[in-house]
């Protein structure tokens, strides 16, 4: 990597600002405060800085994912509206900054509408079922993509 400082965006979506309080037996106790903190530490372990950002609003969330195109990467956490955005699967992929979709859960487990992404067809990675660790695998995973690019 470069001698600056990677710039990577975690973005999560709708409802995962209740992580913690929220369904623990299905996303645990851990909350997104406490989700940003990890991320951002293994950030900065790996030469990378971290910027957080959760929105309940779609249209938020497509606006800072074109801002994404001033970063490095992004993970990604779209909660409920990776099964139904159009809006911000066209996002991901006009921007073109590499992308990894996280899921604290197990979505091919749950309710069959969980089945579907619409916005995995346009990320570099998708990680889902690993709980919160699943943010830090997408971290590494982003730098990764990331290193490819530079090559």
């Amino acid at each position: 990597m470069a001698d600056t400082a990677v710039r990577v965006l975690l973005l999560n979506g709708p409802n995962l600002n209740l992580l913690g309080s929220r369904d623990p037996q299905q996303y645990g106790s851990v909350t997104l405060a406490e989700v940003e903190r990890r991320v951002t530490a293994l950030g900065a372990e790996l030469g990378a800085e971290v910027e957080c950002a959760q929105s309940n609003h779609e249209g938020v969330m497509v606006e800072h994912i074109h801002r994404a195109r001033e970063l490095d990467g992004v993970v990604f956490n779209p909660g409920a509206l990776a099964h139904y955005s159009i809006a911000l699967r066209d996002a991901i992929d006009a921007v073109e900054t590499p992308c990894v979709e996280v899921h604290i859960s197990n979505v091919y487990a749950r309710e069959p509408f969980r089945h579907t992404s619409v916005t995995a067809p346009v990320v570099q990675g998708y990680i889902a079922g690993c709980g919160v660790a699943g943010y830090e695998l997408g971290l590494r995973a982003v730098l990764a993509r990331i290193g490819e690019r530079q090559a």
